[in-house]
């Protein structure tokens, strides 16, 4: 199976994550797959609830494929899209942007398309490198020490 199409429900979410599972354990990258889920998922969410408006007769698609050095996925909505050039590489106060942030964190690659209605997420499975494993880790200890402070 190399995609998946979920109404837009935020229930359909764990078919999503029996998806990944599913595609980790082919792919034999099952120690990537907290990292790739949860950009994943955060990616579904969005479309599912900003993309669509939770409006269950639109759909959300999850694709996968092999992309040089590791894995792609790509989640496309049917709602309007939105100006994803607004969104820092930082989370935004009051929730906002929180998704997007994350995304970009732990992904290798987070390419939006399609007016906004599509989003790529690169993983790179043949190794993370030193450095961008450091990044990750300042970037979400940041993160979630300004989710302590606003709390």
């Amino acid at each position: 199976m190399e995609n998946i199409v979920i109404q837009s429900n935020i229930s359909n979410l764990v078919r999503v994550e029996q998806f990944l599972d599913t595609v980790c354990d082919t792919m034999n990258i099952h120690n990537y797959y907290a990292t790739i889920s949860m950009a994943v998922l955060q990616a579904v969410e969005n479309a599912i609830v900003h993309g669509n408006n939770s409006d269950e007769n639109k759909i959300v698609s999850v694709n996968y494929s092999k992309c040089k050095g590791g894995i792609a996925f790509t989640i496309e909505d049917e709602g309007k899209g939105f100006e994803y050039d607004n969104y820092s590489d930082l989370p935004m106060m009051e929730g906002r942007g929180d998704g997007i942030f994350l995304m970009k964190a732990l992904s290798d690659s987070c390419i939006y398309s399609d007016g906004g209605r599509k989003v790529r997420l690169e993983f790179g499975i043949q190794g993370i490198d030193a450095s961008r494993s450091l990044e990750r880790i300042v970037a979400l200890q940041q993160f979630f020490q300004l989710k302590k402070i606003s709390v």
